[in-house]
């Protein structure tokens, strides 16, 4: 039989992962890129000797990356290294109070009942509902399809949906972590990782304390390279496999002949194909590329509530700090306060939690000799329209007097280089709609079932993977919907 070909629209993660799994398999695959660098959200660029990873620089669950290396017969160690974080990120409380997240569980415990005062076994107990909660839902929620049949006929999903209470879906994140721990510190602490995929700890569900499990079981850990190394790793293995890339390509159409789709049409071009994937964010999906077809289009799940974005200054620091970590968080004194401008008023908290990363820390060729890169960031809302120059200049203001009070030193006399990326800029560069960086958001106990499928329900040969539908977003997630579209792929 001759040889079946793919198209990918989309060169994210997701996309790349995607393409490395079709081509296992046998088929010819090309992906089309509007960018001219692949990597979607997960890129790097240069700005006056400094280097900066531009989007995700958290990594977890590498061997999801070294899978991939597997399947096409490659020693992963030989491609692609990493190094296990003593410390996955070190914290900083206005009242003063610093504390180190190790990676290790009782180790971390230990920490914090000096740090706060809380138990060890509260901690611990914390930790291993955590797990809990990830042995329930892992195989059912992230490493197989919602949306089949044949999920929900498995002996080891019967046994997950009877332990269903068990994964805490009826209670708010905050809820559940203000009952579980004493201490305010503790409790925001936990609450924290809501953000990981863009929702708020005072709407979204308790099942969400699975996540602290991924750091404190699985471990967190910084590429040799530095993160675009993931990119740039897989990027060379699909291309061994004999993937094509076309870069500054955009995707103007997924043509659909007879609820049957035959490819797609680009630089006025068609393109044939036997199977369609697009990684691109499924709103654009559908607005744009199956625009002549709004028969197709998913209403309920295009008008669902979108995940957080992000407000991202990258400086070039003239200076280096030995107090700072590579993971580095400043927190907010009132959190309840932070997510209700972010969720409700749509706007930015004046005193908001900072993220800093500084990759420099551990590749020291990314700043000059005596300087660091700092990426720093702060969660704001999805673009709605605000005015966003007005809340950019305001919230650099209030994170530079945040950062200079905390670490006793005037950070904006030290910022020799600045890039700015906004939820326009997100939006712009990504094709993420409104500049959310997940998708949707997972305020609802339901999200998990509610997110787009991977596979078409009325169009035969088109698949999605990608942020924006299921498993969610996230370095892992995506690998892992690459996984579970590639399957559904015969």
């Amino acid at each position: 039989m001759p040889q079946q070909k793919a198209v990918i629209i989309g060169a994210g993660i997701a996309g790349i992962a995607t393409a490395i799994r079709l081509a296992v398999k046998g088929y010819a695959v090309e992906v089309y890129e509007a960018n001219s660098y692949p990597g979607g959200k997960l890129a790097e660029f240069e700005q006056n000797n400094y280097r900066f990873d531009a989007g995700p620089s958290l990594f977890t669950m590498p061997h999801y990356v070294d899978e991939l290396f597997k399947l096409a017969g490659k020693n992963p160690a030989d491609h692609f290294g990493y190094q296990k974080l003593d410390v996955v990120c070190r914290y900083f409380y206005e009242d003063g109070t610093r504390l180190d997240a190790y990676a290790d569980s009782q180790k971390f415990a230990q920490e914090l009942a000096l740090k706060t005062g809380e138990p060890v076994a509260a901690t611990l107990k914390h930790l291993a509902n955590s797990r809990d909660i990830y042995s329930i839902t892992n195989h059912v929620f992230l490493e197989r399809s919602l949306h089949r049949l044949k999920t929900f006929l498995r002996w080891d999903t019967i046994r997950s949906i009877f332990r269903f209470p068990q994964i805490d879906p009826f209670r708010t994140m905050h809820k559940a972590n203000a009952a579980g721990f004493k201490d305010a510190r503790v409790v925001q602490f936990f609450d924290r990782y809501a953000t990981y995929n863009g929702s708020d700890p005072y709407q979204a569900p308790a099942t969400l304390n699975v996540i602290p499990h991924l750091e404190h079981h699985f471990g967190a850990y910084f590429p040799d390279g530095g993160m675009y190394s993931i990119t740039q790793s897989l990027v060379k293995l699909a291309e061994e496999l004999g993937v094509q890339f076309r870069y500054n390509y955009k995707v103007e159409e997924i043509v659909v002949i007879n609820g049957i789709a035959k490819g797609i049409r680009a630089k006025g071009e068609n393109i044939l194909a036997d199977v369609v994937v697009s990684n691109m964010d499924v709103w654009f999906t559908y607005k744009r590329l199956l625009s002549k077809h709004p028969q197709l289009h998913p209403k309920k799940i295009l008008s669902q509530e979108r995940s957080s974005s992000a407000l991202i200054f990258y400086w070039g620091i003239k200076k280096q700090f030995t107090g700072l970590d590579l993971h580095n968080i400043f927190f907010s004194a009132d959190y309840k306060a932070e997510f209700d401008h972010i969720w409700k008023q749509q706007d930015i908290y004046h005193n908001p939690t900072v993220y800093l990363n500084i990759s420099s820390k551990y590749k020291t060729d990314d700043a000059p000799q005596g300087c660091e890169n700092w990426f720093v960031m702060i969660n704001v809302p999805a673009n709605n329209g605000q005015d966003w120059d007005k809340l950019i200049a305001a919230a650099r203001k209030n994170i530079l007097a945040k950062l200079s009070r905390l670490l006793g030193e005037d950070i904006g006399k030290l910022i020799e280089s600045e890039t700015i990326l906004d939820p326009r800029s997100i939006e712009s560069k990504t094709s993420s709609y409104k500049g959310s960086i997940y998708g949707t958001s997972s305020n609802n106990q339901f999200a998990a079932f509610l997110r787009h499928a991977n596979r078409s329900s009325k169009v035969k040969g088109l698949y999605f993977c990608g942020g924006s539908v299921h498993p969610g977003g996230g370095i892992p997630l995506c690998l892992l919907s690459a996984k579970i579209t590639a399957d559904m792929i015969k």
